[in-house]
């Protein structure tokens, strides 16, 4: 049995924590907001305060991959999410008429969903029968012993705000995409990371309401023209309609008042009904989200030992695909099968884990920032009032056999769902043969660009 400490207590440093107690090992959760989740867990949305989390209340997605890895890892959880008001849902029931008969393997398109307070107060009821979760410790910094390679610090521990000194054969870091990971390594002496990053320039403004579920009548994350409409089912009859566009479009900026946003919403078809419902809440904006890439093992060799990044302390994307915990919980699963193999031979655990990283989680970050550089370009053409990029040919006519066969469709949620990567979905010859008699893409109704700054300016 090893000791290992887990930085961060969030959804993602909870799973990671839950699943290493769970193979015996001694773990310890040290979470700088001193405040833990009420009971029950359903109220957390009006009562739980999580200061260090500044998207605690924004729209989350949990997948299909989310909900097969706590099936898989944390058997039980899907059910006290249940408890809790969470729904299951399939994502076939909203495919079009004639592609959404069931088909056998469907099933692996169930999700469970909810609100983010809800979801982690039940990982944090369940982390709790198993792990040591110390909330209101700060961690200032990383312990060290002697090395296993030559020139490359070994951590044995970190430090915390009081002065404490908490040994561990493993620390991670599940401090998220504000953590202070590259601090704490410089202070060790550690070789810096490879870190890749720049601002995802897309500002979030959100609504939450309660009632009787809306239908989805088009796709969760809609493109319309110069501006996204995100639309997610939640807990306890509750659901989020957002809207988003580039930080660099000023009157886009005005949505951020409820009268406008709900204007704009109500011009949107296939959204417009996601409003008939009890507000929770006015309008919710987030700014200020990056792209970045963090990778610990440079030219070979890893910057420490002892030491693994997880979830958005190793790489975060614009949030809008709603992929962050699902990739987090992912890169969690991948955690434990690292410790499993290779926890008491640090430099073998090291090189095992970045390949594993890049091999099971990275992807999913690349092909995210690639769909973001694209729909950016798009609304900036949109913006500026020329054409937009034209998109990649076979991308296009992908896009349009979704809305027309039932294999295609599958594809489209295999990709959205983290259940498949791209270039496997294109390779399927059902899918590569509605492809080949596509038609034209179809675009989503929905205000063009005029329309759309008279219903920001009225």
């Amino acid at each position: 049995m090893a000791g290992i400490v887990v930085c961060g207590g969030g959804v993602v440093g909870l799973s990671a924590a839950t699943m290493l107690a769970r193979d015996g090992h001694a773990v310890t959760v040290l979470e700088p907001d001193p405040d833990g989740p009420p009971a029950p867990a359903a109220t957390a949305w009006g009562t739980w305060k999580r200061r260090g989390v500044v998207q605690f209340h924004q729209p989350h997605g949990l997948f299909a991959r989310f909900r097969q890895v706590c099936e898989e890892e944390l058997p039980g959880l899907c059910e006290r999410l249940a408890a809790a008001g969470c729904v299951r849902l399939n994502r076939i029931d909203a495919a079009p008429p004639g592609i959404r008969e069931r088909r056998p393997g469907d099933e692996r398109f169930e999700i469970v969903t909810g609100r983010r307070p809800v979801v982690e107060a039940v990982f944090a009821e369940v982390a709790a029968e198993h792990v040591d979760v110390r909330r209101g410790v700060v961690v200032t910094g990383l312990l060290t012993g002697p090395s296993d390679l030559a020139g490359v610090p070994h951590v044995t521990g970190v430090v915390t705000d009081d002065g404490e000194r908490i040994h561990a054969d493993l620390v991670v870091d599940a401090t998220g995409r504000r953590g202070p990971t590259e601090r704490w390594l410089a202070a060790i002496g550690a070789a810096p990371p490879l870190v890749e990053g720049q601002d995802a320039r897309f500002v979030y403004y959100t609504r939450f309401l309660r009632g009787s579920p809306p239908a989805l009548r088009g796709p969760a994350l809609a493109p319309l023209g110069s501006i996204t409409a995100l639309t997610l089912a939640a807990d306890n009859d509750t659901w989020s309609v957002t809207l988003f566009g580039a930080s660099t479009d000023t009157p886009v900026k005005a949505l951020r008042h409820r009268e406008v946003f709900d204007r704009v919403v109500a011009a949107c078809p296939l959204q417009a009904h996601w409003l008939d419902g009890e507000a929770l809440n006015g309008v919710s904006v987030m700014a200020g989200a990056i792209d970045r890439y963090r990778r610990f093992v440079v030219d070979g060799r890893p910057v420490a030992t002892g030491y693994a990044a997880v979830g958005d302390a190793w790489a975060c994307t614009n949030p809008s695909a709603g992929r962050g915990l699902t990739v987090g919980i992912l890169h969690a699963q991948a955690l434990r099968a690292a410790v499993r193999e290779h926890l008491g031979d640090p430099a073998a655990f090291a090189t095992v884990w970045d390949e594993r990283t890049e091999r099971v989680v990275t992807p999913f970050y690349r092909s995210q920032l690639a769909a973001d550089r694209a729909r950016l370009a798009e609304m900036d053409a949109l913006r500026r009032g020329e054409a937009p990029p034209p998109p990649d040919p076979a991308q296009a006519r992908f896009g349009a056999a979704v809305g027309q066969d039932p294999d295609a469709f599958r594809g489209m949620l295999d990709m959205l769902m983290c259940l498949a990567q791209p270039q496997e979905v294109f390779a399927r010859p059902a899918v590569q043969a509605a492809v080949a008699v596509a038609g034209d893409p179809v675009p989503l109704p929905g205000p063009d660009r005029e329309r759309l700054l008279a219903l920001l300016a009225a």
